[in-house]
This record gives structure tokens, C-alpha cells and sequence, in this order.
């Protein structure tokens, strides 16, 4: 039963809830076009041209950010699927952001992306997610309240 153990925790609750609601939205974009997405087939041919990525490949990062985060967001075997939202981060860090460096381009300067430092923060959110479990008011706790 310790894979659905949790803490009571208020602040865990929190970044539960804003970390599933971040990689819901993205992964809903990737899958489905939601949100202004460009849908799996516009989300494959990016990462098959730009990154080097198959597809079968592409199609699990959109499943995990979607379904992951969903299970983050409900509190439903959160640590795993923080792990696998937390593999996601280290990926579009190697893939994609290091090379920009740290911080985020916020004066959206051409030909250059943005740095790794959201992506570290999400990466943080979802460590603390895999540490301390769903937190208060999560599928888990009623699971296994201990």
C-alpha cells in the first residue's frame, strides 16, 4: 500500500493541484487540439522534424502529460505519475531548453527560445509530488489513509 501513501498535507494538495492542471492542459494540446493546440498529428510532425523524436515516442510524452496529469490533479497514484511527468521535464530540458540557458525569453527575443528554469520548477513540483504523495484530499489518502 505504499504506492498510494501519502501526508495530509495541505501544501502537497497544491502543488498537486497546479501541477496536474499544467500538465492536463499541455498534454490535452499535444493529444486533442484543446486549448489551441496543434493535435497529435501537428504535435508529431514537430517532434519528428525539429526534435529528432519518433513517434511512438511523442505519442507517449502527450499521454503522460495528459493522463499523468490528470492523476496528479484526482490524487490517483500520484508518485508514479509524477515520475513520469518529472521524465517529461528532463527530456525538454535535454531536448530543448538547455541550449537556451536558464531564464524564460520574456522579451520574446527572435531566434531564441526559452531557457530550462519553468521547466526546473515543474520538474521541483513533481519531486515534491513523488516525496510526499498526493497530499490532503487526494485518491491515495482515501486508498490508504495511513
Amino acid at each position: 500500500m505504499e504506492l498510494f501513501g501519502t501526508f495530509p498535507s495541505w501544501s502537497l494538495l497544491i502543488v498537486r493541484l497546479v501541477l496536474g492542471v499544467i500538465f492536463f492542459a499541455h498534454g490535452a494540446q499535444k493529444l486533442f487540439g484543446w486549448f489551441g493546440g496543434p493535435g497529435l498529428k501537428g504535435t508529431i510532425g514537430f517532434f519528428q522534424s525539429a526534435l529528432k523524436i519518433p513517434a511512438p515516442l511523442t505519442v507517449l510524452a502527450g499521454l503522460t502529460e495528459c493522463f499523468g496529469g490528470l492523476a496528479v490533479l484526482v490524487g490517483f497514484l500520484s508518485r508514479p505519475a509524477a515520475l513520469g511527468l518529472a521524465i517529461v521535464m528532463l527530456v525538454a530540458i535535454s531536448k530543448v531548453h538547455w541550449s537556451n540557458g536558464f531564464f524564460i525569453n520574456w522579451s520574446l527575443q527572435q531566434g531564441k527560445g526559452h531557457g530550462f528554469e519553468m521547466n526546473l520548477a515543474l520538474l521541483a513540483m513533481a519531486a515534491a509530488v513523488m516525496v510526499g504523495g498526493g497530499g490532503a484530499f487526494s485518491l491515495d489518502r482515501l486508498i490508504n489513509p495511513w
